[in-house]
């Protein structure tokens, strides 16, 4: 696959080096409409990024072409400097290190956050060996630093469906690190949450990205500024602005086509 410009896949890898996450040139059609047009985007090793946009502005679209569920009829992405995701399908591209979290949160509701985060660690076992498997202390370990990070240790033996949105939002957030991603795209985190849970939210990504690439898909503006990250802006599958948030809110046609609506 070539990009826009015709670049070689060899010649966008070197482009790449160093990158956690490369798209150069990325089109998307569906019937004739492009949910895609030519995007380009970096995001480096350690950068949270925030992304915003109208709807139909092509956010849900790009994350499908990173996690491999959409491909793109032109343009590049790769992973880790050169990894071509084009050429994986979803499940190779999550064992590579790639976690996407959903807006509607999905857990185990039947199940403890304990056991929420045991069969998200990242092993060879069924979901029953799992659950009855004897725990390593590494495991437990790990476990005990989760349920600290994501902010709920206390509710370590609630059953999950007993949380509230903010926390199954949390939960969820755990069960994907528990994956051993190194990159994680998440969509609108916020939605729903107390305006408590929203502020803790930000807080807790943020404690992710000293440690994670993470690519943040908003329509909050008050969260996406505290988030105090890059901000691009996506507009008919494009990059419209990108900046702080200060600098593309003040742009004349972002005004126009998202936050003057």
């Amino acid at each position: 696959m070539t990009n826009r410009k015709g670049v070689t896949p060899h010649e966008a890898a070197k482009v790449a080096d160093g990158s956690m996450l490369y798209l150069d040139g990325v089109t998307v059609s569906f019937d004739g409409f492009k949910a895609l047009n030519s995007l380009s985007m970096i995001i480096k090793p350690g950068e949270m990024r925030a992304i915003i946009g109208p709807n139909g502005a092509g956010k849900t679209t790009m994350m499908d072409v990173i996690t491999g569920k959409t491909r793109p009829d032109l343009g590049d992405v790769l992973f880790d400097g050169g990894v071509d995701l084009t050429k994986h399908d979803e499940a190779a591209i999550a064992s590579m290190g790639i976690g996407r979290k959903f807006q509607k949160p999905t857990v185990f509701e039947s199940h403890s956050v304990y056991d929420n985060l045991i069969l998200a660690l990242k092993q060879n076992r069924t979901a029953r060996a799992t659950l009855f498997a004897m725990t390593g202390k590494a495991d437990e370990d790990r476990i005990n630093e989760l349920l600290e990070l994501t902010r709920l240790t206390a509710q370590r033996d609630l059953l999950a469906a007993n949380l509230s949105h903010g926390q199954k939002q949390w939960l969820e957030i755990g069960m994907l690190l528990a994956q051993d991603p190194r990159l994680l795209l998440v969509d609108e985190p916020a939605a729903g949450m107390t305006d408590a849970e929203t502020a803790e939210t930000a807080v807790l990504l943020k404690e992710i990205a000293k440690s994670h690439s993470v690519v943040v898909v908003e329509h909050d503006m008050d969260f996406v500024r505290d988030l105090d990250v890059r901000v691009t802006v996506l507009h008919e599958g494009s990059v419209l602005a990108e900046g702080t948030l200060d600098q593309v809110s003040s742009n004349d046609r972002v005004i126009e086509v998202y936050l003057g609506r």
